[in-house]
Order: structure tokens, then C-alpha cells, then sequence
């Protein structure tokens, strides 16, 4: 299993993070949109680590196996939590002035989205994964 894991500290590691994601799943066969899918939610994902924590982790990985093709994403942080998740996946809902279309976005852009949060630690999962031709 091939897998990236990328320290998020600030701007320039949300890119790093967004390019190891889509070049993985360029490597694995996702077509151009799908890639720029993956890329867009892991780049709204860690920006949210960024803003509202300041360091987290990314890991980009290889979940394929003989029957799918399958990327998986967690982005994870230590920081004070989501307190409502149901009222933070809500559009326009935004504890820091933004849009509040980050993790509602994310999650319509990806197959599977999985997201678990208490003080000290937040963890959301992404993927995507289609069958092998």
C-alpha cells in the first residue's frame, strides 16, 4: 500500500497535500475530474486545519484491491473540536467569517466522507473508489 503523509503547518502544505492526493489518484487511474475533486475537498479540509487549529496531518493513501480502486484521505488536527457537527456540515454555517461551504462542500465532492471530533482531536476521512475495468 502506497501512502503520503504530509505535516500541515501552513499555506504551502495545503498544496503539497492537494498535489500528493491528485497524483495518487492519477497514478491509480481516476480520471482528471475526479482528481481535481480529491484535490479541491483535501484543500478544503486541511485549509480548515490551518485556519482554525494551525497544525495537523494529512495521509494520502492506497486503499485499492482486487476489486477497487480506492484512495483514502484522513485529515486529523489536536485542536479544540467541532462542538456541533450536525450545525458545522450545514452551507453557511461558519464559526470563522467564511462561506461555511468547507465541509458540506467536501463531502459532496468525494464517495465516502466520515468525520469525528471531541476536544484534542478531530479526525475527517474522505475516499474515493471505483471498480477495476
Amino acid at each position: 500500500m502506497d501512502e503520503s503523509r504530509i505535516a500541515l503547518k501552513n499555506s504551502r502544505d495545503i498544496v503539497i497535500a492537494r498535489v500528493a492526493g491528485r497524483e495518487m489518484a492519477r497514478q491509480l487511474g481516476f480520471g482528471p475530474a475526479d482528481q481535481t475533486r480529491l484535490a479541491t475537498a483535501i484543500s478544503e479540509l486541511a485549509r480548515n486545519v490551518i485556519q482554525y487549529v494551525g497544525e495537523g496531518v494529512c495521509l494520502v493513501a492506497d486503499e485499492s484491491n482486487e476489486h477497487r480502486i480506492s484512495i483514502k484521505v484522513v485529515v486529523e488536527d489536536h485542536g479544540p473540536g467541532i462542538s456541533d457537527i450536525e450545525k458545522a456540515m450545514e452551507y453557511g454555517f461558519s464559526t470563522g467569517g467564511g462561506l461555511g461551504a468547507g465541509l458540506p462542500g467536501a463531502k459532496r465532492l468525494v464517495h465516502e466522507f466520515d468525520i469525528e471530533s471531541q476536544p484534542g482531536h478531530t479526525r475527517v476521512t474522505i475516499a474515493m473508489s471505483r471498480a477495476r475495468v
